[in-house]
């Protein structure tokens, strides 16, 4: 095989790549535009959730307690640096483990993390962080539902978390928490660049009956329909 023979099939290999990235781009930007409409379900929307985003991560929050789900007893508050017993809301995310674990903002993003999270090379992970308050924003969106639309999304949620023998949520040993009000849990499924953690959130809204992206890498092709 000649020099100019291999040249041309390295040139052949990036020109697909580069290809196969500029279409990805672009249904990543379009795509996110195609609405999946709200079901209304006849019941009276009276809990609250939001989304909210970190600008990488969209987490969908909950009432920490309400008489149909009482997350501390599955995600514990002893779990937290914090240990406090009194937050309101728990934000609940999932995503690429080594996304979460070293990437909290795009600047700490390394391309080993990318390529293995693109590419399903690595296992994913729940974060679940506690608030004392939500505040609506750019960054967090009000949504209420009925009872029936949250059992959905609990369910959701919860299908998602890995788990022991005994059937409780399995905590990530960590110092990588994002403050004293969050951890990490061991989650089911592969993170790619087709089913992202804003991809899950975007499901999570479609199980509650809500408005969402026909899909969505990021969290734009959320919070665009919540303007």
């Amino acid at each position: 095989m000649t020099v100019k023979t291999i040249l041309m099939y390295l040139l052949k290999v990036v020109g697909i790549i580069l290809g196969i990235v500029v279409i990805y781009v672009i249904l990543g930007l379009l795509i996110p535009y195609i609405p999946v409409s709200a079901k209304d379900d006849g019941q009276k929307k009276e809990i609250p959730i939001y989304i909210y985003t970190n600008g990488v991560h969209t987490d969908i929050v909950m009432p920490v307690k309400n008489d149909l789900q009482d997350w501390s007893l599955k995600i514990p508050f002893a779990n937290t640096k914090s240990k406090k017993t009194d937050y309101q809301y728990i934000g609940i995310g999932w995503g690429d483990k080594g996304f979460y674990l070293d990437t909290p903002t795009w600047a700490d993003l390394k391309f080993s993390t990318a390529v293995k999270a693109a590419f399903w090379l690595s296992d994913s992970a729940m974060h679940c962080t506690y608030y004392n308050t939500m505040k609506e924003g750019d960054d967090c969106k009000m949504i209420m539902i009925s009872r029936s639309q949250y059992e959905n999304l609990v369910k959701f949620v919860e299908d998602k978390f890995d788990r022991d023998q005994n059937g409780n949520f399995i905590l990530i040993p960590t110092n990588a928490v994002y403050g004293d009000n969050d951890a990490f849990y061991d989650a089911k499924g592969t993170y790619s660049f087709l089913y992202t953690c804003n991809t899950w959130s975007n499901n999570a809204l479609k199980a509650a009956g809500q408005k969402a992206a026909l899909w969505t890498p990021s969290d734009f092709g959320i919070f665009q329909h919540y303007k």
